[in-house]
């Protein structure tokens, strides 16, 4: 009952914001070059079926979706996976990636299907989660593919990726699809510092994951953006400098239920740091 209630207010809060979402839409539907792009990983809209999490993206203001299988699933059909993308296309949302997608199969055969339906998906980046043993192998077929792979790290209990530096000294001589996703609250909290992994990452930063933490090394204490001890604006600043062309998309983990307030707390902090670092 409490997460019923909770959709319906959550619903209702996402019907309200739609009075100005029109103009938030139109700050953030044509940056310029260079500009700092927002998005929303939709693994923050998790409890909620597609179309509403479509809904919920477009009444946030947010033209950009890094997609996660929650909304286009692996095992639906091609039929279903295409009018799932056109849900997206439809509602002027440009899905910019798909994931975070985990590849651990150790061979060819087990790793094409999550090519081929990133292809079917349309997705031009994949999030993913690779092994340094099947590196060479995921590598191939983002050749065959033609798609950016954009690895994941994911903190102190990941034994393959913890840090933007373990993925960028994995990759650094293979092809340049080869890259990296920077979880910046996963990178905070093993220590190493967000600006530099940016600076670092270069050409190969395909796409941001942002989120705040109250405890830098504290998984649990995930926060609203700009609430936290995440240094949001020299991390804006660094990927401004680096002429980073991707999108940073918010991935909001907390409050599964109702999500909504948070995220619009969070992107109001962000815009804000944007505009005045624009000023």
């Amino acid at each position: 009952m409490m997460m019923t209630m909770n959709r319906r207010q959550l619903f209702g809060t996402a019907l309200g914001a739609a009075a100005t979402s029109t103009a938030l839409r139109s700050q953030s539907s044509a940056p310029a070059s260079g500009a700092i792009k927002l998005g929303v990983a939709t693994y923050s809209l998790r409890e909620f079926q597609r179309d509403l999490a479509i809904r919920m993206i477009h009444d946030l203001g947010i033209r950009y979706a890094d997609v996660k299988e929650f909304h286009l699933p692996q095992n639906d059909s091609p039929a279903e996976l295409a009018a799932g993308r056109r849900a997206f296309d439809k509602a002027g949302i440009d899905v910019i990636a798909g994931g975070n997608i985990s590849l651990s199969e150790p061979d060819e055969a087990g790793l094409r299907p999550h090519f081929e339906y990133a292809r079917l998906c349309k997705f031009p980046i994949m999030v993913c989660a690779p092994k340094h043993e099947n590196l060479a192998i995921v590598e191939k077929l983002a050749r065959e593919f033609d798609i950016l792979i954009a690895i994941h790290n994911h903190g102190p209990e990941d034994k393959q990726f913890p840090t933007p530096r373990s993925v960028l000294e994995a990759v650094k001589n293979m092809d340049p699809r080869m890259g990296l996703c920077i979880d910046i609250g996963h990178t905070a909290r093993t220590g190493d510092d967000i600006v530099e992994a940016v600076r670092m990452a270069g050409p190969r930063l395909y796409e941001m994951h942002f989120k705040d933490l109250r405890d830098g090394s504290a998984k649990e204490s995930q926060c609203i953006v700009g609430q936290g001890v995440l240094p949001i604006p020299a991390i804006f600043t660094a990927l401004r400098k680096s002429g980073y062309q991707g999108v940073c998309s918010l991935e909001y983990e907390i409050e599964g239920d109702n999500p909504i307030p948070g995220m619009q707390q969070s992107f109001a902090y962000m815009r804000g740091v944007i505009a005045g670092q624009n000023s």
